[in-house]
């Protein structure tokens, strides 16, 4: 451990289906303020790119710095040293709390090293009513809009608090208020872990935040009919599709609200001065930029770049324009805390890019998805021999993407295409030639790591009957 300590605490901040264009400081038309105000005292990342399309594949990199697969040709982070383990080592109380999402529980050896660990994945009961509501979410949420009204009153009519106005369906106050106490009850030093499941579908804001990010006065019916539409599988026309992006950016006011609230318990608590903030997506979401909705086996840009944002007590605030992986999180949380990272992380710490603007290493960043038959197969290929395997690379412009199981490749430039619908491959420049044939031996070297050399498994195993209607209700069978 250093015998300089640069802050006592960090605290990250995971949101699930987070796309960068989605809070301010990567859009200035949307209404985030307490994402704005952390931007504005820390340091920006203009281009963070996860390692994968969807939480089981970019997780392992936040928590562990690993590259899914390359251990076990698994999912999860069971034979990786993760980040708590390496703080808890040092004598760091750790916290972790996660909004139910269940690709992030022990099963998958996400627990590791947390002093305090909670999923928030608890029994559904066995009703065949209980059950109902735990597969669908959408309506369990109509049922309390439906009576909101009616609690609102009875809160005014008895003069007692209401801090819970809308139904928790994604878990957010649970994890908030587990977190709060964490932070009340826990000395220094400390790490402590919070993800949002908010804007993962399906976005089932509160009312008032649909109102604040659109010009409607009502927010609600707008919420049924596109959840009715889309649950129904009819065809998502340009009203549906406007409406689905108001509840997500409504859903991203609603995290940032929460944020707040954590923020104001750090200064609440005496800590503030001496806490770095950290926050990022896990990866993003689609709304039909390729066709389809949420996040489906695809490495285009919405969804793998997604905000990172560094707030480190005493620093300059700060825009840092060169790639970074999201495996940069642990060895830059070690660094900050004083602990040295693990020798097996493969990514390299951001410190001297928040503290003095120090460009991040130029290496390529690599993203991994697999992918079945069809774009949208069910169950959604959790292992290499799922499918196949596509893997891209960033490189200052470039998004490369390669198709290891057919071999077709895919080239896109940026900041001529930003929504990547313009393939470059079928007649390249002497230029765009030159980054394919420098690309493709990272690109095939990393499909060849992560492959099974032994053939390996579908990574379903028996995961407990709670565990799987939570998965369902997020919409992986």
């Amino acid at each position: 451990m250093d015998t300089e300590r640069p802050v006592s605490n960090v605290v990250l901040i995971t949101v699930d289906s987070l796309r960068a264009d989605a809070i301010g400081p990567y859009e200035e038309t949307r209404h985030t303020p307490v994402m704005d105000a952390l931007a504005d005292r820390g340091t920006v990342f203009d281009r963070a790119f996860a390692t994968g399309n969807w939480t089981p594949f970019s997780f392992p990199s936040i928590l562990a710095s690993r590259p899914v697969f390359v251990d076990t040709g698994r999912i999860g982070v069971d034979d990786a040293r993760t980040l708590p383990e390496v703080l808890s080592a040092e004598g760091i109380a750790t916290g972790g709390f996660n909004a139910a999402n269940g690709f992030l529980t022990e099963y998958w050896g996400y627990d590791d090293g947390f002093d305090e660990f909670e999923p928030f994945i608890t029994s559904v009961g066995s009703s065949i009513y209980s059950r109902y509501l735990a597969k669908h979410p959408t309506v369990e949420a109509w049922l309390q809009l439906a009576s909101s009204p009616i609690r609102r009153a009875h809160a005014w009519l008895t003069g007692a608090a209401d801090d819970r106005p809308f139904l928790d369906t994604s878990r957010m106050f649970d994890v908030e208020h587990a977190a709060t106490s964490f932070i009340e009850e826990t000395d220094s030093p400390f790490f402590l872990w919070i993800h949002y499941m908010d804007t993962h579908t399906p976005y089932v804001p509160a009312p008032r935040y649909i109102r604040e990010v659109s010009s409607g006065f009502l927010g609600t019916h707008r919420m049924i009919h596109a959840h009715t539409r889309t649950g129904l599988g009819w065809d998502v026309d340009e009203r549906t599709l406007n409406e689905l992006r108001t509840l997500y950016q409504a859903a991203v006011r609603q995290v940032d609200a929460s944020v707040g609230r954590l923020i104001d318990a750090l200064t609440e608590n005496g800590v503030a001065d001496e806490t770095a903030v950290v926050l990022a997506g896990d990866h993003g979401e689609e709304f039909q930029e390729h066709g389809h909705l949420a996040h489906y086996p695809k490495l285009y840009d919405e969804l793998i770049h997604v905000p990172l944002i560094v707030d480190v007590p005493g620093t300059d605030s700060r825009r840092i324009e060169g790639g970074v992986g999201l495996d940069a999180i642990p060895p830059t949380v070690t660094d900050l805390i004083g602990v040295r990272p693990d020798e097996t992380w493969a990514g390299e710490s951001l410190l001297g890019s928040v503290r003095d603007g120090t460009p991040p290493s130029s290496d390529p960043v690599v993203s991994v998805t697999v992918r079945g038959e069809e774009v949208t197969s069910q169950p959604i290929p959790r292992a290499p021999v799922d499918g196949d395997l596509l893997v891209s690379a960033r490189e200052g412009p470039w998004t490369y993407i390669l198709n290891a199981g057919n071999g077709s490749t895919e080239l896109y430039h940026r900041p001529s295409d930003p929504t990547q619908q313009t393939d470059l491959t079928g007649d390249p420049t002497a230029d765009q030639r030159e980054v394919m044939e420098r690309l493709d031996p990272l690109l095939e070297a990393h499909a060849t790591s992560i492959r099974n050399p032994d053939g390996g498994e579908s990574d379903e195993g028996t995961v407990d009957e709670d565990l799987e209607t939570r998965l369902e209700a997020l919409g992986y069978r």
